[in-house]
Parts: structure tokens; sequence; C-alpha cells
């Protein structure tokens, strides 16, 4: 198999739409979690904002008939919604990077050798009979072709996600506005 086949072989859609949509699933049950967060502790059963009291002294300047001033501390109580005091999780994915790395070795080993050997050897024989002759020959021819293919094959894939806090969506920045209206200070009794 050539190199540019192993490649083409390779399922890119899944290697890169799987983190991918991996990563819009997150976003997804993060926004979630954060609407889930805000219903079970920002509001009560009765859909009404889950309120914490605080009660604290605060000095209070009174000002006597004669005119002479003093600060007299006095008891007061704050209520204020709790999701004004805590802070609401809007993560988001802000950078996601995958990294896929392939590395193919293929090599290829051809090899081809020839031996050819000729032998000859030639005698005579002269004297007062009939003249004779001898040739002797011989021919040898020998190849040997050997041929061995290896190749490795090595995947990596490293993905990077990114999060980071968000800022809140205008509609939970006015449902804290209206949130924080509702904070109120009186005296307490």
């Amino acid at each position: 198999m050539a190199i540019g086949d192993e490649l083409a072989s390779l399922d890119f859609e899944a290697m890169i739409g799987g983190p991918l949509s991996a990563v819009i699933r997150a976003q997804t049950q993060a926004a979630i979690t954060s609407v889930d967060f805000i219903k079970s502790v920002g509001f009560d059963d009765d859909d009404k904002p889950t309120m914490v009291d605080f009660e604290y002294m605060k000095p209070i300047e009174e000002t006597a008939g004669d005119g002479t001033v003093t600060i007299t501390p006095k008891p007061f109580k704050l209520t204020v919604p709790i999701l004004t005091m805590l802070p609401i999780p809007f993560i988001r994915v802000e950078e996601t990077t995958i990294d896929f790395n392939a590395k193919i070795n293929s090599v290829q080993q051809s090899t081809t050798s020839s031996n050819h050997k000729l032998n000859t050897s030639l005698s005579a024989k002269a004297g007062w009979g009939p003249f004779s002759a001898k040739l002797k020959v011989s021919y040898s021819y020998q190849k040997s072709t050997s041929a061995s293919s290896k190749t490795e094959r090595t995947y990596s894939m490293k993905i990077h996600v990114r999060a980071v806090q968000d800022e809140l969506p205008a509609g939970t920045e006015r449902l804290l506005g209206i949130l924080e209206s509702a904070i109120e200070e009186v005296p307490s009794s």
C-alpha cells in the first residue's frame, strides 16, 4: 500500500469531528448546569427568589434638641437574594486544538544478483596417426532475486480544550439587576 493510500484510508471526519462534537456536547452540558444552578440555588419551590437575611449593628447619628450629636449603634436587618452573592458558573470553551500526527515509514528493498561462469579447455594430440583434438566447454548461469517490504505506522492525537468563565448572558444580568433592587435594609425590631 502506498503512503498516500495509508493517509487516504484514515477517517479524518471521525478523528476531527468526534472531538469537536464532544466539545459542543460539553458546552451544552455546561449551559444546562448553569440553568440548573440558578433554579436550584436562586429560587425556592414556589419560584420565589431565595433570600438571605443578615443582622448587624449600624451607627446612627442622633441630634438632640440642644444640637448635640450622638452616635448610637442600632440593629439593622439586610435581606439579599442569594444569587446576587454567588458566582454563577458560566463556563464556555474558548479554544479547542486538535493535533494529529501520522508517521508512516515504508521501506522496500530489492536485491538482484547474477553469476555467469564459462569454463573452456582445449587439448590437442599430434603424431603419425590422424590428428585429434578435444574441446571441452562448460557454461553456468545463476541468478537470485530477493525482495522485502517493511511498513511502520505510528499515529498520535492530542486534544487541548481551554475553558474560561464567560460573561453573564444579558438575560441573567437583567435578572440579577432586578434581584439587586429587591435588596432591603430595614431597622431590626
